[in-house]
């Protein structure tokens, strides 16, 4: 609690709400160290394990196969054993995933472990969010739901600066082993905090087990606890009514479309694949292995500065602003990038232009798809809408790190970077002429706007 300069009494979020939040956004933090920790380790898998590039984009992308699987999976076994209980098994497949692949015996037994994480991180980025806003009072709950969004970004500049301290160690062979093994700390950790949340209120009461819901509401600091518990009871009986509507139906197509192609395009621009295979891509560029966990500190630490920037702008500004300048932004510094490589020269600006290209991309996409796909859906059908755009989104990030050591193998270095310039320019015409802004408007106002006869 505290006073504003006009003297008017100012609420904040109080312990409990802080704790719990903190908590189901520790699950971001791991879904974004373990996505890009690969980036470190990639190289010294290939010598050992001699993998050729189709293999080895498969090492990259097999965790994003278990996170599309994870993902499809989470929200049925959330709903019938609540966020905070599955919550809990992700954790523990974090803890298994890290443990496995630091002591992984061979590169099957590495793929699988790694597999087994990305059913945690597919799991933990729909169920850390859901947990959140369910938790949180109306007033807090966007910004506490983007404190996962943050600790995922955060999370990848960790795993990069993780990368660089273990690298400065010396640990010669089992220095990767290292890398992608000490995820099992806060994996660890994480687990442990889950035993000091309650449920959430929204699942104990679509379980009829109502004193509890509303013992938890007074506990996170709800004004009018009973008003909400009311308000929670009535969408879930909305709920039930809608619960068999199919959002494959011919007056959704609007939403659909914008669901999937923003889903794709935030791949098709690139970001992933640079993440995941940054120190080859400073490498290619005349880096040495230290030099290039340096580089990488300094593209996770953008990427976590301008998402927290695009957070502060996405209702200023609007959603569809923030892509126009983005995908321009973004195009430009993917040019930039292709003619480095294609001419072999001015390699020490390659760091500047891949942060500018994260500065842009973090402002923009990283700040607005999700926000943007859970805007344009009715609510009959806008979690099964969310899934729609969560698997473009995934099914286009594995293919594209599935492929891009091939295509980097029979072309060269710059042919991908052209080819994610092209679509940003792409993206840019798009959105500029189908995309509705949606800045400023009720779910309600959209509906009507988006979805024909609705």
């Amino acid at each position: 609690m505290g006073w504003d300069f006009e003297g008017t009494e100012i609420m904040r979020p109080n312990v409990n709400l802080i704790k719990a939040t903190l908590t189901g956004a520790l699950g971001g933090l791991l879904f974004g160290f373990d996505t890009v920790v690969i980036a470190g380790a990639i190289d010294a898998l290939v010598r050992l394990y001699g993998l050729n590039p189709q293999e080895k984009g498969l090492t990259v992308a097999i965790g994003l196969v278990g996170t599309v699987i994870g993902a499809l999976g989470a929200g049925t076994i959330g709903q019938r054993l609540g966020g905070r209980e599955t919550l809990r098994i992700t954790a523990i497949l974090y803890v298994v995933s890290a443990l496995g692949c630091g002591l992984a015996w061979g590169w099957t037994s590495f793929m699988f472990f790694r597999f087994i994480g990305g059913l945690g991180i597919g799991a933990s980025s729909v169920l850390g969010p859901v947990y959140i806003a369910e938790l949180a009072p109306a007033k807090w709950r966007g910004r506490l739901v983007a404190a996962f969004q943050l600790n995922v970004v955060f999370g990848i500049m960790v795993a990069y600066i993780s990368n660089y301290a273990i690298r400065t160690l010396h640990l010669g062979a089992t220095e990767w082993r290292w890398q992608v093994g000490v995820a099992g700390i806060p994996a660890v950790a994480f687990l442990i905090l889950l035993f000091g949340i309650p449920r959430s209120p929204r699942f104990s009461a679509s379980r009829n087990q109502i004193a509890e819901a509303l013992a938890v509401l007074k506990l996170m600091g709800e004004e009018n606890p009973e008003a909400e518990l009311e308000d929670i009871r009535a969408a879930i009986a909305q709920e039930h009514a809608v619960a068999h509507e199919p959002v494959f139906r011919w007056k959704y197509r609007y939403p659909l479309f914008l669901a999937i192609s923003i889903g794709a395009f935030n791949q098709l621009a690139g970001i992933n694949a640079i993440l995941y295979y940054l120190n080859n891509i400073f490498a290619a560029a005349g880096f040495s292995q230290i030099s290039s966990d340096q580089q990488a500190i300094a593209i996770g630490a953008t990427n976590f500065t301008f998402c927290v920037i695009g957070m502060s702008l996405i209702d200023k500004l609007g959603r569809k602003t923030l892509l126009l300048i983005g995908a321009a932004g973004c195009s430009a510094s993917l040019a930039g990038v292709t003619w480095v490589f294609a001419t072999q020269s001015h390699q020490g600006a390659l760091l500047g232009i891949l942060v500018t290209y994260i500065a842009f991309f973090s402002t923009s996409q990283g700040a607005v798809i999700w926000v943007y796909i859970g805007e344009v859906f009715p609510t009959s059908v806008r979690s099964k809408g969310q899934g729609v755009g969560s698997a473009s989104h995934w099914f286009m990030n594995a293919l594209i790190a599935l492929e891009f050591p091939v295509v980097v193998h029979s072309f060269h270095t710059q042919t991908p970077f052209a080819f994610f310039a092209v679509m940003t320019v792409v993206q840019f015409l798009v959105v500029l002429f189908v995309y509705p802004e949606t800045k400023g408007q009720t779910l309600e106002a959209l509906q009507r706007r988006l979805v024909p006869g609705d």
